[in-house]
């Protein structure tokens, strides 16, 4: 039982300031940990573009226009790497810097970001807290029904994961930007930028962003394998997810006690990069453009290079108006899928192409229930992909009805950035930077629907907690 005089404190800390505050922000969490997420979201966003927009965040001590300025802060705390002004001349050092630590905190993600901020205001992290950054590693606690939690982090170790997303950002960025400082200095870049931009590059790569430091962009290293090699190992590994970092920092060395998350993840990413680049090599190995020029082995190089950005990183060695138009089509198709859950990738998910086809699997071989690695997948988990896979093709079908409308581009080009926005990808055929002011705001609006998560933002609109106490009478239509 809590003393009287702790009462009497607890009271009077509610009545100062801090504790209003505090209470009010307790009281959002209670009624909807993902709105409040969202909320923080917005506020970051809304700060950034207030910074980036004052005079001394750009090169020539100018005010960005608003519709810029909130582009370039959605696109940052989004990790999206979409630009409508050139990003390596444009901003001053200030600006720079808002980018580089920008793109860092959006990295962490929208409901573990939450996490940290109830963590500040708390100064201990609650259930509530918890609750909100396991959701981040396991989207189906956001839903009523049982939960397989042996397939994500487990509740109790929510603090763990906290600190491995922090610890890993920070090794991973550190370990990728060591690789690539030498490699500038060989290549004659001076100390000073080298440092600079290796540290900016290895920010890029991790949280799969994909702004360029300088106006040549990473064209001047497209010969350079061990620099191209190092940012493939950040979006990789950014891609993969912090849950899945989480696991091989636990055990690396015993993959059968790996969940079935993390088994997923990994198949599924190396399968669709293995085939990725297979796809690029069979459409690209005669353009004249692209790749028609190397040799096999840079055939093959270039396109695996191709395949790992295509699903999130957002650098490029070639135009993407250079591309066939089936290459832009598989480029659409694996930048809708992005990278695993929880991590700094976007688009579906790679468990989420997983799950369906899985499902697709078990439903042709007669089976009621799908199975992956000797564990039984819920049925839940299918009525959960069907709705992420609906929910981003109803934004991108959206976006790009709009943004036709508005630039008068050819389907393939439109498509291509709309995509790319909502899988926070960031290549781009110039379509974005070209756009009007009405056109920035819908591609900003894109980037937040695809960064928010579609789960995430269904949570906040709904009541998803409610539970539904009766069962109506069942019949089946006819499907197919």
């Amino acid at each position: 039982m809590p003393s009287k005089a702790s009462n009497t404190r607890a009271v009077a800390h509610s009545t100062t300031w801090y504790g209003r505050i505090r209470d009010l922000i307790d009281a959002l969490v209670r009624s909807s940990p993902s709105r409040f997420a969202i909320l923080v979201f917005v506020a970051l966003i809304m700060l950034f573009t207030l910074l980036f927009s004052l005079p001394i965040s750009s090169a020539e001590r100018i005010v960005t226009p608003l519709h810029d300025a909130l582009f370039t802060a959605v696109s940052v705390i989004c990790v999206t790497g979409l630009a409508t002004v050139d990003m390596a001349t444009h901003w001053s050092v200030f600006g720079n810097t808002l980018v580089y630590i920008g793109v860092n905190i959006g990295g962490v993600g929208v409901l573990t970001l939450a996490s940290i901020m109830g963590m500040v205001i708390s100064r201990r992290l609650g259930l509530r807290a918890k609750l909100m950054a396991a959701s981040d590693s396991n989207p189906s606690r956001l839903h009523v029904g049982p939960v397989n939690e042996g397939q994500a982090v487990r509740l109790g170790e929510v603090g763990n994961l906290l600190l491995t997303v922090a610890v890993s950002a920070l090794v991973i960025e550190a370990a990728v930007a060591a690789l690539l400082f030498p490699r500038m200095l060989i290549d004659g870049v001076p100390p000073g930028d080298a440092i600079w931009h290796s540290l900016y590059y290895s920010a890029m790569a991790f949280t799969n962003t994909g702004f360029n430091p300088n106006e040549l962009g990473i064209g001047q290293f497209e010969g350079d394998y061990w620099f191209l090699g190092a940012l493939m190992i950040g979006v990789f590994l950014g891609s993969l997810g912090f849950p899945v970092i989480y696991a091989f920092a636990r055990g690396w060395r015993n993959p059968h006690r790996w969940s079935v998350h993390v088994k997923l993840t990994l198949l599924t990413t190396i399968v669709l990069m293995i085939l990725g680049m297979l796809m690029f090599i069979v459409l690209e190995f005669n353009n004249p453009d692209t790749f028609g020029k190397l040799g096999a082995g840079d055939t093959v190089f270039q396109s695996l290079f191709m395949s790992v950005m295509t699903r999130s990183g957002g650098f490029a060695t070639v135009d993407m108006n250079s591309l066939n138009g089936s290459s832009l089509l598989v480029t659409d198709m694996l930048m809708f899928i992005g990278g695993g859950s929880a991590s700094t990738a976007g688009g579906i998910k790679v468990t989420t192409l997983a799950v369906l086809f899985l499902a697709a699997f078990a439903e042709a071989r007669g089976k009621q229930s799908m199975e992956a690695f000797g564990r039984r997948i819920p049925r839940d988990m299918l009525r959960l992909a069907v709705s992420v896979v609906l929910w981003g093709a109803t934004t991108v079908a959206v976006g790009s009805i709009l943004l036709l409308q508005i630039s008068k581009a050819p389907l393939d080009l439109v498509l291509f950035d709309v995509i790319s926005a909502f899988a926070t990808c960031g290549l781009s055929t110039g379509l974005t930077a070209s756009l009007p002011p009405e056109g920035v705001y819908v591609m900003s609006a894109i980037m937040f629907m695809g960064r928010i998560g579609t789960v995430t933002l269904a949570a906040a609109l709904a009541a998803s907690q409610s539970r539904q106490l009766f069962k109506r009478p069942e019949e089946r239509p006819i499907v197919g």
